[in-house]
């Protein structure tokens, strides 16, 4: 009876003196670290292994700038990141894959890429509710847990009027994000100061 030897030995490790029976699972782990599978096409992330990875690696942000011509006269762009060295790239070809959207940019200041979710619309169908199904743990579900209200917000419209986009500055202001270019209350003064 034929056998797959790619798929039962891929590297031929059985028959390889002092590999026993039982260790011809660990001889192969480094093929599957790799992130392909025999037939080299690449293995979907598994969601928890995400999680753990944003926790490490990854920010929630909103972050606003002044629009004078905007309704509001500010404009608020949620976005979700993920950076790593230069040699993990097909790492977040995979969190690209993974959610669907998003784009891969390189840093060169500091010879990394960055994996960025910044449409309200991506957000809110393929990343907050990863999140709310496989969530964070440590410090950043606090960020999460806003970041995903400023999403939806956005999403509806909020934003689009005083009351709402004060709402947006306030929650965003209250998640863990550190220096900001805007101090809150320059931004609430900024609505304050918009007509109609």
């Amino acid at each position: 009876m034929p056998i797959d030897p790619v798929t039962t030995d891929p590297k031929g490790e059985a028959c390889r003196p002092g590999c026993s029976p039982e260790l011809v699972a660990a001889c192969n782990t480094p093929a599957l670290a790799k992130g392909m599978d025999v037939y080299e096409d690449q293995l979907a992330l598994d969601p928890w292994y995400v999680t753990g990875l944003t926790e490490g690696e990854g920010c929630f942000c909103v972050s606003f700038a002044v629009r004078p011509k905007m309704r509001t006269g500010l404009e608020a762009r949620p976005s979700f990141s993920l950076s790593l060295n230069e040699r993990d790239r097909d790492l977040l070809q995979g969190l690209q894959q993974f959610f669907g959207c998003g784009w891969i940019r390189e840093s060169r200041s500091d010879r990394t890429f960055k994996y960025e979710v910044r449409s309200a619309a991506n957000l809110t169908a393929s990343v907050v509710p990863h999140f709310e199904q496989h969530p964070l743990r440590g410090n950043k579900a606090r960020s999460f847990a806003g970041f995903a209200e400023v999403c939806r917000m956005v999403r509806q419209g909020d934003h689009l009027t005083r009351e709402g986009m004060s709402d947006i500055v306030n929650i965003a202001y209250e998640m863990n994000l550190g220096k900001r270019r805007y101090p809150r209350a320059a931004l609430l003064r900024t609505l304050g100061e918009v007509k109609g």
